[in-house]
């Protein structure tokens, strides 16, 4: 005779599963799960609405009296594997004046060009010579814009593409209400589109102290320089989110700017895991420019080459004492760089 008596956990559960509240519980077990699962992620969605624009200058290189061919093209090429690595659609801001040699258009300089093109990445100009348009006559100034885009518009059409953005030499964009409002007009009469900086940086005193550092083959003060580099851009990162929660009660979609040099090219995936870490998603010229932010009014001018973030701030009147936290360049940099 079978005397085997199931356990009670089993019978429990057995007159549970027959139970007619089994089916409401089980609802109610998955409406939770859902409920959590959704909660978890909206959170993870909400950490990850950071998003920034990598805008490059003074294209081709900024190569520091390293003029050969070889330099110039590792360089380029540091800079396009890192943006395919990480798949950062950068853009690269072009000073024409650079594809020249003794007055001759170089064609290896100009092939600079068309590789950023031909791996997908856009270009913009920045002026044929750099000019600084708080020093220079509006004509003469305009006329450089001109000159800027006679090479790099061609490449760009050869390519299908358009150039389409500008950004201002030393982010210089006027004195005055009157010099600022008639350069817009001239850039909105020949197709152009503003492209604000952001997140403004030192990264060129550090880019002349690496380079320093690099032509006397010191590596150890190379890697200390590279260390320090990408501690202090992301102080940088963090103060002007402070700011633009500040001003905006959020953190807008910022834009980046970093110069096409040496140290970008041996540091640029760093930089990236850094911004990364902070959630950050990377985005087009284009794309960044749809937030709203970007559409805020500048009212009040000075001799100023600072951040649109900073431009807002001072055009409300909002600066107090907001900017003394902006993170210095290291003293020994400065040192470095001079």
């Amino acid at each position: 005779m079978n005397n085997y008596q199931p356990p009670r956990l089993t019978l429990r559960f057995f007159r549970w599963f027959c139970h007619p509240d089994f089916r409401e519980d089980i609802t109610n077990l998955k409406l939770l799960a859902v409920t959590t699962l959704m909660f978890f992620l909206t959170t993870f969605s909400n950490a990850q609405q950071k998003k920034m624009c990598v805008t490059v200058d003074d294209l081709p290189v900024v190569s520091y009296g390293i003029n050969e061919p070889a330099f110039l093209l590792d360089v380029t090429r540091n800079l396009i594997a890192t943006f395919d690595k990480y798949d950062i659609p950068a853009i690269g801001y072009v000073n024409e004046q650079k594809l020249y040699i003794n007055g001759q258009l170089d064609s290896a300089r100009v092939s600079l060009l068309a590789l950023w093109l031909d791996n997908g990445y856009d270009l913009g100009n920045h002026t044929y010579s750099h000019k600084n348009y708080d020093k220079t006559p509006f004509n003469e100034f305009t006329a450089d814009i001109l000159k800027g885009e006679k090479v790099t518009k061609s490449l760009c059409e050869q390519n299908n593409k358009s150039l389409n953005y500008f950004r201002h030499p030393y982010l210089r964009a006027g004195k005055t209400k009157g010099a600022y409002d008639s350069l817009n007009q001239f850039l909105n009469q020949n197709g152009y589109q503003v492209a604000p900086v952001t997140i403004d940086n030192d990264d060129y005193l550090f880019a002349v102290a690496y380079h320093r550092a690099f032509q006397k083959g010191d590596t150890d003060l190379m890697q200390k320089i590279g260390k320090s580099y990408i501690e202090y851009m992301e102080r940088k990162l963090l103060y002007f989110e402070a700011l633009s929660e500040h001003l905006f009660g959020r953190n807008i979609s910022q834009t980046l700017i970093i110069h096409a040099n040496l140290l970008n090219a041996h540091y640029l995936d760093e930089l990236a895991e850094m911004y990364l870490s902070h959630g950050y998603d990377f985005i087009s010229q284009a794309e960044v420019l749809e937030d709203e932010a970007y559409r805020e009014p500048i009212t009040k001018f000075g001799d100023w080459g600072i951040s649109w973030i900073e431009r807002w701030i001072i055009s409300q009147g909002k600066q107090g004492d907001l900017f003394k936290d902006d993170p210095p360049t290291p003293e020994y940099i400065k040192e470095l760089s001079r």
